[in-house]
């Protein structure tokens, strides 16, 4: 299709019908299908996105919003894709200046790979931090964390989202209260019958993906991460915050390796809400 006739073709609003699409154009990328993730992207948060009259998709993206549903606080933007077929052609560019013109005055924020991160600079977003996404077979170790876990219960779920507005600096109910459907795994630490942590591990293809992650200090995020590899036969993958130095070298020592970083960009604000010491690891990268 010629580039002219790309840029003639509307950018429209996604919904959970178009999940296949979706899961096929990711796929298109090299990417897994990721159908579960798209899933709740979809159904949590606003798709945009561009039909080929060839079939399927020429493009596709999901924002999620934070804070108060009439004013929010901030958005994530993810899962920015474009079908092979249309590579190069400005699509990618596109796509992302409707979505942070329909955002408005909405601050943004994203995870860049170094391959979209110059697209990102040119808009006007801004580097303010960075992840190292592990992955890897999780090995116990000694000595084993001293912080008590257990799995989450109905009557947490309060207490979850109490601690999780302030740690992540921003209501993500919606985001939230979908995790006991999504996760296979969600655990508290607690520190006297308090809860002083909460993480989730959720299906993604042939590995369970370690967040959100939410901890006091770095041994109960140790606790946390291995009390959740301790259920699960498969493969762990997660996204750090590289500030969490001691976490990152821990979880090294027990078996996950650095398989990529991502930038952690803003556009609109400097710099994330909240408290990064206790924010260890987002939900998705796609989603913050």
């Amino acid at each position: 299709m010629p580039t002219a006739s790309l840029a003639a073709l509307p950018i429209r609003r996604l919904t959970l019908r178009d999940l296949t699409a979706c899961a096929d154009l990711s796929e298109d990328r090299g990417w897994p299908r990721e159908e579960h993730k798209w899933g709740l992207l979809l159904a949590a948060g606003k798709g945009y996105g561009m039909d080929d009259p060839d079939g399927g998709l020429v493009s596709a993206s999901v924002v999620t919003e934070y804070g108060p549903r009439e004013r929010p606080d901030f958005g994530a933007v993810g899962m920015v894709l474009v079908a092979d077929r249309h590579a190069r052609k400005g699509v990618g560019r596109r796509l992302m200046r409707h979505i942070v013109v329909a955002m408005g005055p909405t601050p943004l924020t994203l995870h860049a790979t170094p391959y979209g991160r110059p697209l990102y600079e040119e808009l006007g977003f801004k580097v303010t931090g960075r992840a190292e996404m592990l992955l890897g077979r999780f090995t116990p170790g000694r000595p084993a964390p001293t912080v008590t876990t257990r799995a989450a219960t109905a009557d947490d779920l309060t207490t979850i989202l109490r601690l999780d507005v302030e740690v992540f600096g921003s209501d993500r109910t919606h985001i939230i209260t979908r995790l006991p459907a999504f996760a296979d795994q969600l655990r508290v630490a607690e520190d006297n019958g308090r809860i002083v942590g909460y993480a989730a591990a959720w299906p993604n293809m042939d590995t369970h993906v370690v967040g959100p992650l939410i901890a006091r200090d770095t041994e109960t995020a140790k606790a946390l991460l291995t009390s959740l590899a301790a259920r699960t036969d498969r493969p762990l993958r997660t996204d750090i915050d590289v500030r969490h130095e001691e976490l990152l070298a821990w979880a090294k020592e027990r078996g996950l390796q650095s398989v990529a970083f991502n930038a952690v960009m803003t556009y609109g604000f400097a710099e994330l809400p909240g408290d990064w010491s206790r924010r260890f690891a987002p939900l998705t990268v796609a989603a913050g």
